[in-house]
């Protein structure tokens, strides 16, 4: 483990935030019912934040047992509570007392974790709100992270997390495997994959890549592969590989002064081959099944990228294709959006941009900004000049990570020298 001093002791309380919130909520739901995953996350809320104040003074030894440590006390706390116990008296004597005597071995914790994610995708929840709840129970998101991901506001998210927690209240939801459960296992799928995407383009923070949530992805997929419960796995499979591809490209994405450098700049000597072969293995894994799936499709088209030897000599007519397969599984807008690329490449600039100047008309993409910054790429690459600093200005109008605001600054200086934002 990396060494942590007084000094630093805030930057080793976040990076275990990070990692251990959703498996500490997810043991102690275990214990005191899903009708109380609310008091759970409290719990653990609390939990970090006598982190802040005794790592301050001193650093455990063992930081990660220092935290379940202190969990579990407070959690006994609450149980033992007489004002509680009405409120509590549904929990089993047998349950508070295996909670006093027990070991948080890994087996465990995933066992708790695997239980949880299908807690949260329970049919009485609506998917936008089972979605929710994962990212924000499982992932520790903020209200802030989820919107973002959702392209939706606050008090929107809020209102599904309300919604979600009622349900789990009023249904009191078993903290058991289900027995149907590769009926719920595509939006657990579905949750992981955005927590990857919030960490490969954060939304929020001024970061590049986020590669903390982006390892925490790869590691809830590793615990669906690795459970028994599940038969099917071609989508885990394919998950699996979409984001190993992805991430081989990391080093590759960042240029020394932390500014974010397109595929077409890439140095592609910087991608990692190891994680390429493990993605490349997962998606041949995920093909023995036959089964045509979008984590499918888009582990393929990133496998195009991957091992093509130039972006001008990648196989734009395969994505393109794959992009038409794709949108008779999910015609969204951000698919039709990243579809363009490819069109651009294949059937030309100006068709690509009569087809976003179609989508802005029919639906709300419009209100990101990586619809204009695309848009304005192609009016460069058609020599537009007047049109496409129109469009990177709406662009960095509408962006919010430092990452972004850079890059579309530069793109702006490059058409006009005596830019001045």
């Amino acid at each position: 483990m990396k060494e942590y001093t007084k000094n630093n002791s805030s930057e080793l309380t976040g990076h275990f935030f990070r990692k251990e919130y959703g498996k500490m909520v997810s043991v102690i739901t275990r214990y005191i019912g899903t009708e109380n995953v609310e008091t759970a996350e409290d719990i653990v809320q609390e939990t970090l934040l006598r982190a802040v104040e005794h790592w301050q003074k001193e650093i455990p030894e063992n930081p990660q047992a220092w935290l379940y440590k202190t969990a579990k006390n407070l959690t006994l706390n609450i149980l033992k509570r007489k004002k509680y116990q009405k409120h509590y008296e549904a929990i089993e004597a047998r349950n508070v007392k295996a909670l006093e005597n027990i070991s948080f071995s890994e087996k465990l914790i995933m066992d708790e974790q695997l239980k949880m994610m299908f807690v949260c995708c329970h049919p009485s929840i609506s998917e936008n709100s089972q979605i929710t709840l994962i990212l924000k129970i499982l992932c520790g998101f903020s209200i802030s992270e989820i919107a973002n991901s959702f392209f939706s506001t606050n008090e929107t998210i809020n209102k599904r997390l309300v919604r979600g927690r009622k349900q789990l209240r009023e249904n009191k939801v078993n903290f058991e495997i289900p027995q149907k459960i590769n009926k719920n296992l595509n939006i657990v799928l579905k949750t992981i994959y955005l927590l990857f995407n919030e960490g490969y383009f954060p939304s929020q923070k001024n970061e590049s890549i986020r590669y903390d949530l982006c390892l925490e992805a790869i590691r809830l997929a590793k615990i669906l592969i690795s459970s028994a419960s599940i038969r099917g796995k071609s989508d885990c499979h394919a998950l699996l590989a979409l984001m190993y591809l992805n991430a081989s490209r990391f080093k590759a994405r960042i240029d020394e002064e932390g500014h974010t450098v397109e595929m077409e700049k890439q140095d592609r000597k910087k991608w990692n081959q190891e994680l390429i072969q493990r993605g490349v293995q997962h998606l041949n894994l995920a093909t023995e099944e036959e089964k045509n799936s979008i984590f499918l499709i888009l582990a393929t088209i990133s496998a195009n990228h991957c091992i093509a030897p130039s972006f001008e000599q990648t196989n734009w007519t395969e994505i393109l294709s794959l992009y038409d397969r794709l949108i008779e599984h999910e015609d969204s807008p951000l698919t039709r959006l990243n579809r363009s690329v490819a069109l651009a490449k294949v059937k030309g600039n100006r068709m690509a941009i009569a087809e976003l100047k179609k989508l802005e008309s029919i639906s709300d993409i419009g209100s990101h900004y990586l619809f204009h910054f695309t848009l304005g790429e192609f009016y460069n690459r058609e020599n537009k000049r007047n049109k496409a600093i129109d469009q990177f200005k709406k662009a960095l109008a509408l962006a919010k990570n430092g990452r972004d605001i850079n890059l579309l600054k530069k793109k702006l200086i490059g058409l006009v020298p005596n830019y001045q934002s």
